[in-house]
């Protein structure tokens, strides 16, 4: 049988989804050592967590497999790991004067133990559309879920040195 020009890009497509890139990423997302992380922030939320979930979501979507690591990724592991950490969480105001939330993050793609590209990520939010019934752990939330799609993104064209989010 003779393989139409529609058969062998159909193939090709089925092919390239069925050989999902896979990414190293560690989760809970670790909190940076000399980042400005509130203690309650980080005893109330669970961003940490969020963020790790939301990339896997939305980089699902574009065709990377996101895999779970415990402890620290290995950086000089073999296939592709992004060394992720939030650097900064503010929380500022409440629901019933207005939230101020912002959260910043910080990672460097590794494949085969060699530095691809690094990123910083920042967004904010003031909760959105009936902000004064959400709690600040969930107006955080939102920022790591858009951050979750911006790295997302970033990952199927990876640029060193890119500022993702809100600048």
């Amino acid at each position: 049988m003779k393989l139409r020009p529609i058969h062998m890009l159909v193939l090709s497509l089925f092919a390239s989804t069925a050989s999902a890139q896979s990414l190293q990423v560690q989760r809970p997302v670790p909190y940076s050592e000399d980042g400005d992380i509130a203690d309650k922030i980080k005893q109330e939320c669970t961003i940490n967590e969020q963020l790790a979930d939301f990339l896997q979501e939305y980089a699902k979507e574009k065709g990377i497999a996101v895999q779970f690591t415990d402890g620290p990724v290995d950086k000089a592991a073999s296939g592709r790991v992004l060394d992720l950490r939030i650097t900064n969480a503010i929380s500022m105001g409440n629901a019933f004067l207005g939230h101020q939330k912002g959260t910043t993050a910080a990672g460097t793609l590794y494949e085969n133990g060699q530095k691809i590209a690094s990123f910083k990520a920042r967004r904010h939010s003031m909760g959105g559309a009936f902000a004064g019934y959400k709690g600040s752990c969930s107006v955080l939330g939102r920022t790591v879920k858009v951050m979750g799609q911006d790295i997302a993104a970033w990952l199927t064209a990876p640029v060193d040195g890119a500022s993702l989010g809100d600048k």
